[in-house]
């Protein structure tokens, strides 16, 4: 989201209000450190803390100095940074001492990266406080109340342009996170089904695909609503490792991305079968037989192949678009409407149900927002254990793997202005 002019910040108190927005949840045991343009805001990089809710544990890992050098790798993707801030979320009130070491180590790591530390604090569950003030007529234990964070100036002026605070990811009811199955249509998902199984390697049954789904993208938000026959036809279309991979990809790229990515990939017949991303394909086709016919489609976009102003990009492969190494920009409004037509396609489960819920916590990894994108892989496991490509994204988010446009400045996605001044 792009605020239309700059949110000013007066006090710490607005700084540590911003931090819930920009993540979208309040941060629980966690680090929370973000760049400095000059006196602008920059990145905004969230980080478990390592052991327990009283102490660190640093057993295990690269103790204190290695973790201070992982967060400054992470904020250095932001060239232009010139300073950082850093705020430690502990359910613990007043101590700091735990924190203290480790701290150290944070302010000579990014010292040496260039973004030395402006100031720090210590968040917990009902006070806060700066870590360097040691003066009690100001910062005298257990510190303010958290209530000054949540009201603040700045907190209330987000509220005000719509931004909300949501639940921490993974923490959501479960009749929140997931609807009860739709008959209809799980009927009419079993139909087109059953068409599709002889036409999965069908070259011309792919660009159908793409097409119903370009349409259904194109559609201005909210869009026409989803009928049961339609919500199974998408449904069924995701149960095609090779043709939900293209849907990802042609969101982020374009159909032609998704298209020549599928020709490198030997989807269609003829050509020898390499599914990259979504393990084995299914058997091969009949290049002769009919298409499966179109879904009911009234209320939607004609069909077109692009968005209007969106250039289509030079890329090489499902891999590059998949760990956002390509294009140099990718098609950040394609994927928000990806992801609301996803939510809707994730209601009544199953496998369609995990490939949604795959679909949209990579949507939230490209983002930078590894928690969400966490969440979601788990869910869509629990939903359909052994589904492979959450497996394998989850494992990249558990490494701390970047996705490659959260990395670079100038391709990321913001939801705010990032001039908060």
């Amino acid at each position: 989201m792009t605020a239309p002019d700059h949110l000013r910040i007066t006090g710490p108190e607005d700084i540590l209000g911003f931090i819930p927005h920009s993540l979208g949840y309040w941060p629980a045991h966690s680090l929370v450190a973000m760049t400095m343009q000059g006196k602008r805001l920059g990145a905004t990089l969230r980080v478990d803390l390592p052991g327990d809710a009283g102490s660190p544990d640093w057993s295990g890992s690269a103790g204190p100095a290695g973790f201070a050098r992982s967060v400054a790798s992470y904020l250095e993707a932001d060239d232009v940074a010139d300073g950082s801030l850093l705020a430690f979320f502990t359910e613990a009130d007043g101590d700091g001492a735990p924190w203290a070491t480790l701290l150290a180590e944070l302010e000579n790591a990014l010292a040496d990266a260039g973004m030395p530390v402006r100031d720090a604090w210590l968040v917990g569950a009902d006070y806060w406080r700066n870590a360097y003030c040691v003066d009690p007529s100001c910062c005298a234990p257990p510190g303010r109340p958290v209530e000054e964070i949540r009201n603040s100036r700045l907190n209330a002026e987000m509220v005000f342009r719509g931004s909300t605070v949501g639940p921490a990811p993974g923490t959501e009811p479960p009749a929140i996170a997931s609807g009860e199955p739709d008959p209809a249509v799980l009927d009419a998902q079993r139909d087109w089904a059953q068409l599709f199984s002889v036409r999965t390697r069908d070259r011309r049954q792919f660009g159908q695909v793409l097409d119903v789904w370009t349409r259904v993208l194109h559609a201005p938000a909210p869009g026409p609503r989803l009928t049961a026959a339609l919500t199974g036809y998408l449904r069924a279309t995701l149960c095609v490792p090779a043709w939900r991979d293209a849907v990802l990809v042609m969101a982020a790229a374009g159909a032609e991305a998704a298209e020549r990515g599928a020709e490198d990939f030997g989807v269609f017949d003829g050509a020898a079968p390499d599914s990259g991303w979504g393990g084995s394909l299914p058997a091969s086709g009949h290049p002769g037989r009919p298409l499966a016919p179109l879904p009911p489609l009234e209320g939607f976009p004609p069909r077109g192949r692009g968005r209007p102003g969106h250039e289509p990009p030079e890329v090489s492969g499902y891999g590059e678009v998949l760990l956002g190494l390509a294009p140099p920009l990718p098609d950040w409004t394609a994927m928000a409407c990806l992801e609301r037509v996803l939510v809707q396609l994730g209601a009544s489960g199953g496998e369609a149900g995990a490939a949604a819920l795959t679909g949209r916590g990579w949507i939230e990894w490209c983002r930078g927002k590894g928690s969400f994108a966490d969440a979601l892989f788990s869910r869509a496991v629990e939903e359909h254990p052994g589904y492979r490509l959450a497996e394998l994204l989850a494992e990249l988010v558990r490494r701390g793997t970047l996705c490659g446009w959260a990395g670079r400045r100038e391709a990321a996605w913001q939801r705010f202005e990032p001039d908060v001044a």
